[in-house]
């Protein structure tokens, strides 16, 4: 007579998954967390790119930005400044999961960018093309990519003046005060447009391009950068020479105020200088804006900021014409603390003892914080886009609460970094 088995289906599939779930407890954590929301992550790209094809099919396509009240996915065109976070946040996904069919797609919407090459419209190039072609060649190795980026490069340069010693960010700046028009704006943003020509540099062997980025960068520490630290947005200067005309503020409360994703963008822009530089002039330009952001007392416990650091606060008083940039409600910035998670993560490596230990610990907290159910989205919600809670532009009464698409690419690209750090592998090749 045949003995029953004692494993029944049932238990069986609850050995099976007790074994499964033993082995995942083995990760180290930092293993574990990255892994759930790149899966996560990657399932939101999926429906993106669905979403995308649908809806907004088009030779050269149009690139998903953000939503619309209706909670839909809206797109952009590919000559707007954000076009390649999506293809980077592609590549990011592919890096982490090695999933082909991410790659391809990754290839498509990068490869329709191309024609940007030649664009010399405003400044935002490295934007556009090293978020999208950067990504694409560092992991491809394609010589094809390299040359466009060569060529951005160049189109870039066109909007240096050596006189002035900067890039010129737009063709032109109306004052918020309605008094003033500026034709050599420069924003604080621009400097991670200098990671393209740094970039060019290196691969090209022509020196002008690093030349340009120090010069921007020197200027930006020198004109942009107040003695505490905090930033301003819009250095205006003289059409001629590097006097300043105005400094004032485009999406942040007031011209004297600190806008969070501006100083976000600081701290990624010098951290990023000193990468390719090693001038000590601008890792402590990076640790005093790191500073001022993690210390600011009106700074949440999550860690993620407001849309600027001094709203509502005494002595910043916007008293401009616009209605939009009197709004004191708090709204959040998931984008300001994803851009800042990943550059604190690399900035921890420029340090040692407890300073690196301070900055990665905070980059982890706020990463986890985006990855919370306070910012992270569910799978059909948010028009797929993977975290919530964005600002784009108050005064211009423009993506307010709201998902925005360089979040996410931040956020994919902090996680990498985390993930790199744990395992004590470089975040940059050689």
């Amino acid at each position: 007579m045949l003995r029953k088995n004692i494993f029944t289906v049932p238990l069986f599939m609850a050995l099976l998954a007790s074994c499964v779930t033993s082995k995942e407890n083995k990760k180290p954590a930092a293993d574990r967390f990255v892994e759930e929301n790149f899966f996560h992550s990657e399932k939101m790209l999926q429906l993106q790119l669905a979403d995308a094809d649908q809806k907004f099919a088009a030779p050269k396509g149009a690139y998903p930005r953000t939503i619309n009240k209706k909670g839909q996915m809206t797109t952009t065109s590919m000559y707007d400044w954000t076009p390649g976070f999506f293809p980077g946040s592609l590549w990011y996904a592919y890096e982490y999961s090695r999933n082909e069919a991410l790659k391809k797609e990754a290839l498509r919407w990068t490869e329709k960018l191309e024609p940007l090459k030649n664009f010399t419209q405003h400044h935002d190039l490295g934007f556009m093309m090293y978020c999208s072609y950067g990504n694409a060649y560092r992991l491809t190795h394609n010589a094809a990519y390299k040359d466009i980026l060569v060529q951005a490069a160049r189109s870039l340069c066109t909007r240096f003046d050596p006189r002035v010693g900067s890039i010129k960010s737009w063709n032109r700046f109306v004052s918020w005060h309605g008094n003033k028009t500026y034709h050599y704006p420069v924003i604080v943003d621009n400097l991670m447009n200098l990671e393209l020509l740094f970039f060019a540099s290196a691969v090209s062997g022509d020196t002008t391009y690093r030349h340009v980025a120090v010069t921007h960068a020197l200027n930006a520490m020198k004109n942009q950068v107040r003695p505490d630290f905090s930033t301003y947005h819009v250095v205006c200067y003289d059409t001629a020479s590097s006097n300043v005309v105005g400094r004032e503020t485009a999406q942040g409360y007031a011209d004297n105020s600190t806008w969070a994703r501006g100083q976000a963008w600081a701290i990624y822009g010098f951290t990023m200088a000193y990468r390719f530089t090693k001038d000590p002039r601008f890792l402590a330009t990076a640790k005093g804006l790191a500073g001022y952001y993690m210390n600011h007392k009106n700074l949440p416990a999550d860690k993620i900021p407001y849309w600027d650091f001094n709203i509502g606060q005494p002595g910043y008083t916007p008293g401009v014409n616009s209605n939009a940039l009197r709004v004191k409600i708090p709204y959040r910035d998931a984008s300001a603390a994803a851009i800042t998670a990943s550059a604190l993560l690399e900035l921890s490596g420029y340090v040692s003892g407890k300073e690196a230990t301070g900055y990665r610990r905070f980059a982890v907290a706020t990463l986890h914080t985006l990855a919370s159910p306070a910012y992270r989205a569910k799978e059909h919600t948010n028009g797929n886009f993977i975290l919530m809670h964005s600002v784009g532009s108050i005064p211009h009464n423009n993506e307010i609460d709201v998902p925005l698409v360089y979040a996410d690419y931040y956020f994919l690209e902090g996680l990498l970094r985390y993930r790199k750090i744990a395992h004590n592998e470089k975040l940059f090749e050689e």
